[in-house]
């Protein structure tokens, strides 16, 4: 590890040097009283203990008092009616976290499930919203410091990202060589497609695996995953355009539901049924999906975002005769939960990030820059990248900027 810098050297040797200053300037005064001699005034230590226990603000740069954050103040399913803008002070990391000035937040399907308060019914509002940040870190505490120094650039995924500011644990946190929005794609969306086909989907080559929703966030990479494992994919969109992407990134058979009846193409061009579906649409899709189901087949519940907005959170589903199909063809329905596999989690984003960083990997990124309104930049843009998802807009996973880089340039 590199030298401390002279500044960050001194606090490191606050605590060190300062009780041995004052035991010399208490045993001089004691000697002057003693001698009659008129005690000289103490000099101010140049050293300042009272941030020993953590490292703020840094190089060229300076930390408001205040910051924006995104609180949920109401339970509902409606982002907009469930989340605030609200200014609070800027938070400071305890010993083992780092203060984050985010640069990029992750919008996810999921997030107005949170809102709506589904995954956990015992927390009650107000709560932070966010899953997933990127940005620099520009402060940390004294135990974090002996891995990141304040300029490091990290991901994480956690709770409270969407905001200005996050405090972060150190050893929850990820080092990544720069804040391109494209890592920050790999953290829920790439993880989830990464961990569910290699845990859940036991893919064999030459196997067909259809992708729902598949130039979406999370189904971009479930469509690669599936190529690289010698797969034949078939991938639903809702347009040219992002048919047109899925061929980029190596899917055999893009359907465009806009344009095709998506039974009938399944039945006359698959009809012996495909082996693994990974599946996030849920209700209708769902059904199509446990129909077209081949004998032994795998059906990987990913989400069903179609009920996302309504009151129950749940797309109406006739799974009546669903024993009797599954039973006929020997075929699995297989639910999964990003936070029940974490022991897959590093392992899975190691390997993400070396396939990007050779050019093996697209993170296809939509920071809104075609919408009418334009690209999504500032906190507030979180709530139009959510109705934006919702609306089905977006190809890639979609991603908002929350702060441009080099953000002030005072100094201490």
């Amino acid at each position: 590890m590199a030298s401390p810098s002279p500044p960050r050297l001194l606090l490191l040797l606050g605590r060190r040097t300062a009780g041995s200053l004052v035991g010399r300037a208490r045993a001089a005064r004691a000697t002057d009283a003693l001698s009659g001699v008129r005690p000289t005034v103490p000099r101010r230590f140049i050293i300042d203990t009272s941030y020993s226990a953590h490292f703020m603000d840094f190089k060229g740069s300076s930390i408001p008092s205040s910051m924006k954050k995104l609180v949920v103040t109401k339970l509902s399913q409606d982002f907009r009616e469930a989340v605030s803008v609200r200014t609070v002070a800027v938070p400071t990391p305890g010993d083992a976290e780092l203060l984050v000035r985010n640069r990029f937040v992750g919008i996810n399907a999921s997030d107005i499930n949170y809102s709506a308060g589904r995954y956990d019914p015992s927390v009650k509002p107000p709560f932070d919203a966010g899953f997933e940040g990127i940005g620099e870190v520009v402060g940390l505490g004294l135990s974090a410091s002996s891995r990141y120094t304040v300029g490091d650039t990290v991901a994480y995924f956690g709770s409270g990202a969407f905001a200005e500011y996050t405090v972060v644990p150190a050893k929850e946190s990820i080092p990544v060589p720069s804040a391109k929005p494209e890592f920050l794609t790999l953290l829920v969306s790439g993880a989830t497609a990464y961990i569910a086909l290699k845990r859940l989907g036991d893919l064999a080559k030459g196997e067909t695996v259809l992708v729902t929703a598949a130039a979406g966030g999370t189904g971009q990479f479930a469509v690669q995953f599936a190529k690289r494992a010698g797969c034949h994919v078939i991938g639903t969109c809702s347009s040219d355009e992002k048919a047109g992407f899925l061929k980029s990134i190596g899917c055999d058979r893009p359907i465009n539901y806009a344009k095709k009846d998506l039974a009938k193409t399944l039945r006359k061009e698959y009809p012996q049924g495909v082996d693994v579906v990974y599946e996030s649409v849920g209700g209708s899709v769902l059904e199509l999906a446990v129909n077209s189901l081949a004998t032994k087949g795998r059906l990987i519940v990913i989400g069903f975002i179609s009920g996302y907005q309504t009151a129950s959170g749940i797309p109406p589903f006739k799974g009546g005769t669903l024993p009797v199909k599954l039973l006929q063809k020997s075929a699995s329905v297989r639910g999964f939960f990003l936070p029940h596999f974490l022991g897959d989690y590093k392992e899975a984003l190691t390997s993400m990030m070396q396939m990007f960083a050779k050019g093996e990997l697209v993170c296809e990124v939509d920071c809104g820059d075609m919408t009418q309104e334009g690209r999504f930049v500032g906190l507030e843009s979180v709530f139009r990248a959510v109705d934006y998802m919702y609306a089905g807009k977006n190809l890639g996973k979609v991603v908002v900027e929350v702060a441009p880089p080099n953000v002030g340039d005072s100094k201490l």
